[in-house]
């Protein structure tokens, strides 16, 4: 028996937040999000304004970091329980929303701790007190539709990616305006997440029926609309923003791969940005996993229209297209090329090789793998040498 979920509502397009209108018979709302960028442009206050039309009192909490740190899901709870929200709110990127999803466990549940609810499926029932509204700023990390939330143990360098369908929001707003205002580096970063996102979706042990279509119309879209998104096209861009949402149905229920479990170490440690390290890490992983799933990669590149005859050839021609989009989008293809330095890594590679065999990503990759092998990809990806084992 497998499961599928989904929020229960889904609200898309231009002026998409104005929907929120729709949030009657509630009281208090919590809105979470991060530095200054959903302020600056307005959002926050279209936001704070629309709620407050439908009656709701409101609350803001800003200035969640990026890779949001345990003690700032702490503080947040905290701040919820003085509050007494019924609904909490998330705007800006992947970190503000989940960090605001870690809140919202630890407001139902101020006895809980970090230790209690790290462990994948382990949450307990939510909903007693609030629901769950996420609104992404970015195109790439969907966690305005997913049952996943990454946190930071900084005093380890390790981060958890919190995973339970209880985490799953209840209604996502998906506002193409909203989208508009990315810099360009930002836009390249996150597109290369959810491009990740849905070919590790694509291939996983736990991929089904209803993940697969998903995943390769946000494999499709994402190659014709990544490029022109990152040159500001604003066509592009909301289409983007509709494609990375696609990769999170289909990623939260298929889950992911080695990619986002190496990415979420060495982002940890190296302070690399999370959609550049996948976008530096995919074609090694897909090179490696290629030997139990080249049928699969095959079929990706035949969506995406690429070229090749054989399954080899087009599993060929998928890294190379993965390569050739991060130099448009002016991504350095390796660790070293973008600042670790050689002594960095070699005193890293071995304890990030084996906290990545632990996360929990890696038990849906296709190819089984232990730290030796997890280490050999990461070498791959630091010094830019094709995997071939």
């Amino acid at each position: 028996m497998a499961r599928f979920t989904l929020p229960r509502d889904i609200y898309f397009g231009p002026g998409a937040i104005q929907e929120l209108k729709n949030l009657k018979g509630h009281k208090k709302a919590f809105i979470v999000t991060g530095g200054h960028s959903m302020r600056r442009t307005g959002f926050l206050q279209k936001l704070d304004d629309v709620l407050k039309k439908t009656g709701l009192e409101t609350r803001i909490y800003e200035g969640v970091e990026p890779d949001p740190s345990i003690e700032r899901v702490y503080d947040g709870a905290k701040a919820m329980r003085e509050f007494g929200p019924d609904v909490i709110v998330a705007i800006g990127g992947g970190s503000p929303m989940d960090a605001a999803k870690a809140m919202w466990v630890f407001y139902e549940y101020p006895d809980k701790t970090f230790e209690d609810i790290k462990t994948p499926f382990t949450m307990p029932k939510l909903r007693k007190k609030a629901i769950f509204v996420g609104i992404p700023s970015t195109s790439g990390t969907a966690s305005e539709v997913t049952s996943f939330s990454v946190i930071t143990d900084y005093s380890t360098d390790i981060k958890y990616p919190l995973a339970d369908f209880e985490i799953t929001p209840d209604i996502a707003v998906l506002d193409s305006d909203i989208a508009q205002t990315m810099p360009k580096t930002l836009t390249a970063h996150t597109g290369m997440d959810a491009l990740t996102h849905a070919i590790e979706a694509y291939v996983a042990v736990n991929r089904s029926d209803f993940s697969d279509p998903l995943a390769l119309k946000a494999i499709s879209d994402i190659f014709d609309s990544l490029v022109d998104s990152y040159n500001g096209d604003a066509q592009a861009r909301a289409k983007m923003h509709i494609a990375q949402c696609l990769a999170g149905m289909a990623f939260s229920n298929a889950l992911l791969g080695i990619a986002h479990s190496i990415a979420h170490k060495t982002g940890a440690v190296f302070h690399i940005p999370h959609g550049c390290c996948n976008a530096i890490l995919l074609p090694f992983v897909i090179q490696y996993n290629s030997r139990v799933c080249m049928s699969r990669y095959a079929e990706i590149a035949r969506i995406a229209g690429l070229p090749g005859r054989t399954d080899k050839q087009l599993t060929n021609s998928l890294v190379e297209a993965v390569r050739a989009l991060n130099v448009r989008l002016n991504i350095a293809p390796t660790y070293r090329e973008n600042g670790v330095s050689e002594e960095d890594f070699k005193a890293h590679a071995k304890s990030i090789a084996e906290n990545a065999v632990l996360d929990p990503c890696t038990g849906a990759n296709p190819r089984p793998t232990d730290a030796e092998a997890m280490e050999k990809v990461l070498t791959c990806a630091y010094y830019g040498e094709d995997v071939t084992f």
